[in-house]
C-alpha cells in the first residue's frame, strides 16, 4: 500500500472511531438529571424509551463487535434474543445499571476492535469486512441518537407545560 493511502486508511479509522464514540457518549448522556420514571417513559406506540434505547444499543454492540466477529450465540454474549427484546426494561434496571453495562459492552468493543484493521473479514454473522460493522453501528447509533434528541426534549418539555 503506497504512503498516502495508509495515511488515509489510518485518518478514515479514527474518523470511524470517534464518530461511533460521539454517539455513544450521545446516548449516555441523553439520560443526564433524568429522574428514573422519565427515563422509562413511553411517549411513542413502541416500546422505545430512553433507557431502553440505551440498552437496545448495547445490544447493537454486542451484536455487531461481538457476534459478527466472533459467531458466539447472543446467550453466549448475554444480550437479548431479537431486536424487540432488547428493548425491553426489567424491574431491576436502572439509569446507573443500563449505562454501566453500556459502558462496559462499548470497552469491550473498542478492544475487539482494536486487533482488527478495517480490510479485515470476520464471518460471525456472514462475510463481511471490519469498516461495514463499523459502518452499520455508526448508522444505529446515528438514527437512534436522534430517537434520543426527540424523546428527551418531549420529556423535559412535559416538566414545564407547554410555551
Amino acid at each position: 500500500m503506497e504512503q498516502r493511502d495508509e495515511e488515509w486508511v489510518t485518518e478514515l479509522r479514527g474518523r470511524l472511531d470517534e464518530l461511533l464514540d460521539h454517539y455513544r457518549d450521545a446516548l449516555q448522556h441523553s439520560l443526564d438529571e433524568l429522574t428514573e420514571e422519565e427515563a422509562r417513559r413511553r411517549l411513542v406506540p413502541s416500546k422505545t424509551t430512553l433507557l431502553g434505547l440505551l440498552k437496545h444499543v448495547t445490544y447493537v454492540e454486542g451484536v455487531w463487535f461481538d457476534q459478527a466477529l466472533t459467531g458466539r450465540t447472543y446467550r453466549e454474549i448475554g444480550i437479548a434474543s431479537t431486536p424487540d427484546r432488547s428493548f425491553t426494561l426489567r424491574a431491576t434496571d436502572t439509569i446507573a445499571s443500563v449505562r454501566e453495562a453500556h459502558r462496559l459492552r462499548c470497552e469491550a468493543s473498542r478492544a475487539a476492535l482494536a486487533e482488527l484493521r478495517l480490510s479485515d473479514r470476520v464471518d460471525g454473522r456472514g462475510d463481511r469486512p471490519v469498516w461495514a460493522l463499523q459502518l452499520q453501528v455508526l448508522r444505529e447509533l446515528a438514527q437512534h441518537a436522534g430517537h434520543a434528541d426527540i424523546l428527551r426534549e418531549q420529556l423535559l418539555a412535559a416538566r414545564t407545560g407547554p410555551s
